[in-house]
């Protein structure tokens, strides 16, 4: 980008100074008016967590452009759904929108812009409430348009508001009511689907996975919210190795190659959700494998039974 970009970015980091300083560089060639960084303590148990924790927050004083530069450090370790949950509050409390960057998510140039103009775009249309970066479609495009309208909040580089943050419930309050009166059903088509995000959003309602992620897919959910998802990737995350939390195991989703997103943008005609698309980014990302699935069958049976 030639010009300065006026859309605050926030900054995740953690203890990943090799992810983060590559990722810092491509903010760095944005040169965001306003940086906002958010950053977890080291784990008691993991003794290089200090130092690691210290030279990735030095990575942010290589800011050489003009910048109001807001910093949110724990001396703690919160963990990844209070982290990222408590430092999003912290920015929305404070600004309307922002494109949100993970220290393993790193975007094509192009990206920055995408968000910003989607920002100003749907600023008022409450329907709309994630900015996504991703692409899973694997070179599919059911339309020549720049980008279509998604269930599924992908969030390897992603842009919000204020707005639509406001409903975010870290406690999955409505999961019980929706869980035991069947209202999945009334959001996915095939069995496959709902039984994987029941198993998913049991376990984090249980507290069985860390994420703050899954609170806010479900929240958008709840509130019929759609995403933006562009029809080329702008986003590749680079983290898939032994050091990150969630995506340890390289799989086909890792490192997937950016594309540039051409301008003007060419926006659809009409604002309905691709379920043909989601329905592929289901089968391909979001999937159990057999022997959980059968657990699961058997297990919902067994509770039938017992009732």
């Amino acid at each position: 980008m030639d010009s300065q970009l006026l859309t605050p970015v926030v900054f995740i980091i953690f203890n990943r100074p090799d992810t983060t300083k590559i990722v810092f560089e491509a903010i760095r060639q944005a040169k965001p008016q306003t940086l906002l960084v958010i950053a977890d303590g080291p784990r008691p148990s993991h003794f290089s967590d200090v130092e690691k924790c210290e030279a990735t927050r030095s990575i942010i004083e290589g800011v050489d452009w003009e910048c109001n530069i807001l910093k949110n450090y724990s001396d703690i370790n919160l963990g990844c759904k209070q982290r990222v949950s408590s430092g999003l509050d912290w920015v929305f409390d404070s600004f309307e929108s922002a494109i949100i960057l993970e220290d393993d998510c790193l975007p094509d140039p192009t990206f920055f812009r995408f968000c910003s103009e989607l920002l100003n775009q749907y600023a008022d249309d409450e329907r709309i409430m994630v900015i996504s970066g991703n692409n899973f479609q694997f070179g599919r495009r059911r339309t020549e348009n720049s980008y279509y309208f998604s269930a599924f909040t992908h969030c390897w580089g992603w842009a919000t508001w204020r707005r639509a943050w406001q409903h975010y419930d870290i406690e999955m309050k409505l999961w019980p009511t929706v869980r035991d009166n069947g209202w999945l059903k009334d959001i996915l088509h095939f069995k496959y689907a709902i039984s994987y995000w029941e198993y998913i959003f049991q376990s984090v309602f249980d507290d069985l996975i860390n994420s703050w992620a899954y609170r806010w897919l479900f929240t958008c959910w709840m509130q019929g919210g759609l995403t933006v998802i562009p029809n080329i990737n702008l986003v590749s995350n680079i983290g898939f190795n032994n050091e990150a939390t969630h995506t340890k195991r390289v799989n086909h989703i890792a490192n997937i190659p950016t594309e540039r997103m051409g301008f003007p943008l060419l926006h659809p005609q009409f604002l309905i959700r691709d379920t043909q698309s989601d329905n592929l980014t289901q089968k391909n990302i979001f999937r159990l494998s057999i022997l959980k699935f059968i657990k699961i069958k058997i297990k919902k049976a067994l509770n039938s039974i017992t009732k």
